[in-house]
């Protein structure tokens, strides 16, 4: 028998040498399945392929399963490696790095219409209402005077073109989720001044955690065996769909990307100016940090380079240094400025490698699947000169719940051109932390607790839990905490001022 313990084997070799030789083989063994599963995946695909009939339908189908191949070769090959993130080589980003807003030149108005002539608006469309109770794209959602995501985006650049007399086109990503529902809304902006283009980004097969293969059957399975692949996907998309190529041949140069229900990014002509003349392929908008934001993605300097982190990828034991206001300061609002002609160039050289987003889910018949994303930021590290401008906070406006509804429905902001601005009565530059119950997450719940809403250019901190009513013309002040217990009810009666109030137990207003 042989003694590993007390010395050395009959065989001559050591512990280390058997560790060494087992690390070997366990890694042969891996490498060996992660290969098994790249061909069978890869014969899956190509059968797949082969049940669409010849002709575009075909090769566009095609195109996505190369896209989704790729990415799903690289997630084996960084599993394989067991490749993470080298906390201690994350650095915060050099100061050339991040540009204060402030600091850039206003442009003279003379050079305004230029710039613009140059550029095209993408609003990312992919995303569907169902977090806020609402059927159909998000952003036929309706958020202010009667006016949705999409009629709002619409007037700001109707509005733009028509000032300045240019013709800034709109570009919709939508997803198989999103697009019948957008191009019927979009019918109705058929006889305004500007000109609304679509595509599609990537449908990719879900992967079934067990076998690594794709879980639907036929590429007419159902819905529920695919998904969008994240916003990454954009850069794909745009050339595949023939976008790309349309928009460079009319004479636009730049991108202004956004997420559709963030209502403060709106075209900044400072900003395309400086990209212009700092020769950058790639801005980042990011802004000041706050307790809300603590898992926003941020940009930092890694291996050389400069780089999107996102919380995903963050060592389990570091995730507080992350959600640290003094560490990382600024975050990413998703509004990026790019260059169509490096857009051109990545794509066409196969540059593109963002990281890998692992998004584990539960199918509808209880089997775990796979999904592999990525983010449109995480391309920074590909584009030259690419770098931030730390912006104002009223660049980022986002409407992800009844809280933020609520916040942009009232007298806080008003209404301009589809464009929203701070009330210049509001005392303070931050906006009050709003935190409604589950009795407002839906919009159509929402909706029916408030006659009208409320005032609240004096208001700190809102917390609302249980089964709360707003009568009309609320003022509401400083610290308001108001708690309905189960089985209890509070109308707060038309016309009430509360300013640094907690209110709880049953108020009960009964109509005469």
């Amino acid at each position: 028998m042989t003694q590993v313990a007390n010395g050395p084997s009959r065989s001559g070799g050591s512990l280390g040498a058997l560790d060494h030789n087992r690390s070997i083989s366990i890694a042969g063994f891996q490498e060996q399945t992660l290969g098994v599963a790249a061909a069978s995946m890869k014969n899956e695909l190509n059968r797949l392929i082969e049940l669409v009939p010849e002709g575009p339908a075909r090769d566009g189908f095609g195109l996505e399963m190369d896209a989704f191949y790729s990415l799903f070769t690289r997630y084996l090959s960084e599993k394989a490696k067991g490749a993470k993130l080298n906390w201690s080589a994350v650095n915060s980003p050099s100061p050339e790095k991040i540009v204060p807003y402030k600091n850039l030149p206003e442009t003279p108005n003379s050079e305004v219409s230029n710039f613009l002539s140059k550029l095209a608006v993408l609003k990312l469309n992919g995303g569907l209402g169902t977090t806020m109770g609402c059927v159909g794209p998000k952003s036929a959602i309706e958020v202010r005077d009667g006016m949705t995501f999409l009629d709002l985006t619409v007037r700001q650049i109707e509005y733009l073109n028509s000032h300045n007399n240019v013709d800034v086109p709109l570009v919709l990503m939508n997803s198989f989720n999103t697009d019948a529902e957008t191009k019927r809304i979009i019918q109705k902006y058929a006889g305004h001044k500007i000109q609304i283009l679509t595509f599609n980004q990537s449908r990719f097969p879900r992967i079934s955690k067990e076998s690594l293969l794709p879980v639907p059957q036929s590429p007419d399975a159902p819905v529920s065996n695919w998904y969008p692949p994240g916003h990454g996907d954009l850069f794909e998309a745009l050339a595949n769909s023939g976008t790309l190529d349309q928009l460079l041949a009319d004479g636009k140069e730049y991108l202004f990307v956004s997420n559709v229900d963030n209502l403060g990014a709106t075209v900044d002509v400072n900003i395309l100016r400086h990209m212009a003349s700092s020769g950058a392929e790639f801005i980042m908008e990011l802004t000041d940090k706050t307790k809300a934001d603590i898992k926003g993605g941020t940009i930092i300097e890694y291996e050389g380079s400069v780089r999107l982190l996102e919380i995903a990828q963050v060592p389990a034991a570091h995730a507080d240094d992350f959600k640290s206001v003094k560490k990382f300061k600024i975050f990413n609002t998703n509004n990026l400025w790019i260059s169509l002609k490096a857009i051109k160039r990545v794509v066409e050289n196969s540059e593109l490698a963002m990281e890998i987003i692992v998004n584990n889910k539960t199918a509808e018949n209880g089997e775990k699947v796979i999904q592999l994303e990525t983010a449109v930021g995480a391309a920074i590290k590909h584009f030259n000169g690419a770098h931030g401008v730390n912006v104002p906070r009223s660049r980022f406006l986002p409407v992800k719940s009844t809280s933020d509804l609520f916040l942009i429905t009232s007298d806080l902001y008003g209404l301009e051109h589809g464009k929203l601005t701070m009330n210049p009565k509001r005392q303070f530059n931050s906006v009050p932390l709003v935190k409604l119950g589950d009795h407002f997450k839906k919009v159509s719940h929402f909706q029916s607790r408030f006659q009208s809403p409320p005032q609240i250019l004096d208001l700190d901190h809102l917390t609302v839990t249980g089964d709360v009513t707003f009568g009309h013309s609320v003022i509401l002040q400083g610290t308001v905490i108001i708690v309905a217990n189960h089985g209890e009810r509070i109308d707060i009666p038309s016309g009430a001022i509360l300013n640094d109030k907690v209110v709880s137990g049953n108020l009960r207003i009964l109509d005469h």
